[in-house]
């Protein structure tokens, strides 16, 4: 056997995966090493196995497409996740366009990450020239043989290491057998078995372990009366695949239960904001004074997170369907291949509401029209369907005062209560004042502010956010209607293209990229309402039930994976590799570690939460994937 051949590939795949863990991660797991050893010495097997197999030239040629692919793939990934934070999946490809879409922001980051790139094209440069001291002459039967008897034993050296492992929620076992998660995949098994793992569930998908495992009420002991759940009759039986699966889980789910504040603000009007990279550290008396106001006179939520996951189509997604967002059922989302029967729009129309909803950049980007008519938005308008003749859309990015200004009269003056959702742009990257026209335009008032121009600039497009809602404010108090609205904003994301550094020039304490720089504001605000301070841990998917429950309207908790954040459950924020925060702690999925907040620890705990988290994100796939919303409204 070519024993100077093997080693090559071998030194190669494991010289690649340490680059990328220690440039993505900064950090090298025990488990982790273990993992990426055992499966470099089998794919070293395959690929020695395969590129000796034909006459020299063919060999040759084997070899060289080998290394440039693999150069190509890491650096796929790697500037992939510098761009988006969040990890690649071959189920992206489906969603390609929207990834083009971003080409300015990839091409940066190639740039800016150009050394990394350069480091993944070490094994093909070296291979150039020592191009020599390889041998490419085909494989006589003997060395097959004994590569193949080589092949088997590494093969069976790896997949005992599988079994011999720990169990446990995050182990070797479970990320192979009883769940789907690719952000741990890539930092616990390496790019590789990643993504062979990736393409197989892409092609025959997976059937997620559903642990058997309740949420009990957390009770107010101050509670004096005994709410009911918020249920509707339905019929959570039968079914296969999937669909049986979803309805076993929804027969053992409590949902949540209905409180003091169910219906405080039935039959008011509802302006519903999910703003672009909308974030805490903006929000300031001096420079953001209306949004300060809404965050602070209104449910003041103390820790609340909006999970990042594949930017604004996630966020988005979290928002308005209160499903966790999975790179896989994103493409179903903005395809409108699914059906949301108890979505938003939907949902209010059913109560008489008049429905609108606007963006400010293109309508059709990441096929926005599509995915907002399956929650019932029909007369969506953003740019190019109609806004282009209410504002400026030849700015970058644009204004959303200008938006606000253009569309508020076309509810304002109703005589039947109306839901408007606005999706906003004015806080988009990048934040430089040459390339954002909205931090150009509120430059004067950050200028003099002691920080880089790339946080100055945000601050300015949060500045032009604030002003939108001052003006709306203003117009809602003019006609008479400001006392019977109620305000829900939330971001999309946090400003993930701001470094974490510049963000925690901002910050009060300082955030890391994984959890605490998703630590956001909620802001659900009714100008009437006394100031009420929620500290439990809430997040995205927990929004819109909450909102429901608050508007009095029939519905099924169960059929959503977030809660009410002002029930009785325990609140939960899950982020994109199933890490996540409760008032009781933080639990790190990669090293699986828990860090507790309390003393007061209850016996089996981190266990029963990583149930519960594995179990809503693997349901929010299934109801997507399985069109269940249509299935259990039909039946």
């Amino acid at each position: 056997m070519k024993l100077k051949k093997y080693l090559y590939v071998l030194l190669s795949l494991l010289y690649l995966d340490m680059v990328f863990n220690l440039f993505a991660y900064d950090s090298y797991l025990r488990t982790s090493i273990i993992n990426m050893v055992l499966f470099a010495l089998v794919n070293a097997c395959v690929v020695t196995l395969i590129t000796s197999l034909f006459n020299k030239k063919v060999n040759k040629i084997l070899t060289y497409i080998f290394y440039i692919v693999i150069w190509f793939w890491y650096s796929l990934y790697y500037v992939f996740y510098k761009v988006f934070v969040t990890p690649f999946s071959v189920a992206l490809f489906r969603q390609t366009g929207q990834v083009l879409e971003f080409g300015k922001s990839i091409v940066i980051s190639i740039l800016v990450n150009l050394h990394v790139i350069i480091l993944f094209f070490v094994p093909m440069l070296l291979l150039l020239i020592f191009k020599k001291k390889i041998k490419y002459d085909r494989f006589s039967l003997k060395k097959i043989i004994i590569c193949l008897v080589l092949l088997l034993i590494t093969t069976g050296i790896y997949i005992g290491n599988i079994f011999i492992q720990p169990r446990g929620t995050g182990s070797t076992y479970n990320l192979y057998f009883e769940t789907n998660n690719v952000s741990l995949n890539i930092e616990h098994l390496g790019i590789p078995a990643a993504t062979m793992l990736d393409i197989h569930r892409f092609i025959f998908g997976i059937n997620e372990k559903i642990v058997d495992v309740v949420s009990t009420p957390v009770d107010d002991e101050n509670e004096v009366f005994e709410y009911d759940y918020n249920y509707l009759d339905l019929d959570f039986s039968g079914g296969s695949g999937e669909i049986a699966t979803i309805n076993n889980y929804m027969q053992s789910d409590l949902g949540s239960k209905q409180n003091k504040y169910t219906g405080m603000f039935e039959g008011m009007n509802l302006i519903y904001v999910v703003a672009e990279s909308f974030n805490e550290i903006a929000v300031s008396e001096e420079l953001t004074p209306t949004l300060y106001k809404m965050v602070h006179d209104g449910f003041f939520f103390e820790n609340f997170y909006t999970s990042n996951n594949l930017s604004t189509i996630g966020g988005e997604f979290q928002a308005l369907t209160g499903l966790y967002a999975d790179n896989s059922i994103l493409s179903s989302w903005r395809g409108g291949w699914a059906s949301y029967p108890y979505g938003i729009a939907n949902t209010f129309k059913g109560l008489g509401y008049n429905t609108y909803a606007y963006h400010n950049n293109s309508a059709y980007f990441q096929d926005r029209n599509v995915y907002l008519a399956s929650q019932g938005f029909n007369n969506f308008q953003g740019c190019y369907n109609g806004m282009e003749k209410r504002i400026n859309c030849n700015l970058w990015p644009q204004s959303d005062v200008e938006m606000i200004d253009a569309t508020v009269s076309d509810y304002i003056n109703s005589d039947t209560p109306f839901l408007a959702y606005y999706m906003t742009v004015s806080g988009h990257f990048y934040y430089t004042y040459n390339e954002n026209n909205m931090a150009r335009k509120n430059r004067s008032l950050v200028d003099d502010l002691d920080y880089p121009e790339e946080v100055r600039g945000y601050l300015a497009t949060q500045i032009e956010l604030d002003r939108a809602m001052e003006l709306l404010l203003k117009k809602l108090e003019e006609a008479g209607k400001l006392d019977n609205t109620v305000i829900v904003l939330l971001a999309d994301h946090y400003p993930y293209n701001l470094p974490i550094n510049y963000i925690n020039m901002l910050s009060t304490y300082q955030r890391d990229t994984l959890i605490e720089a998703n630590s956001n504001n909620l802001i659900i605000y009714n100008s009437k309402m006394k100031k009420v301070n929620v500290p439990k841990v809430g997040m995205s998917i927990d929004v819109m039930p909450t909102v429901y429950n608050l508007f009095g309207v029939k519905y099924d908790s169960r059929l959503f994976m977030g809660k009410d954040i002002l029930s009785s459950n325990e609140g939960i924020a899950i982020f994109k590799d199933k890490s996540w925060v409760t008032n009781k702690g933080t639990y790190y999925a990669a090293s699986r570690k828990f860090v507790a907040k309390t003393d007061d620890i209850p016996e089996g705990y981190v266990d029963m939460i990583n149930g519960i988290v594995n179990n809503r994100v693997a349901i929010s796939r299934m109801i997507v994937n399985s069109n269940y919303y249509k299935y259990i409204s039909n039946k």
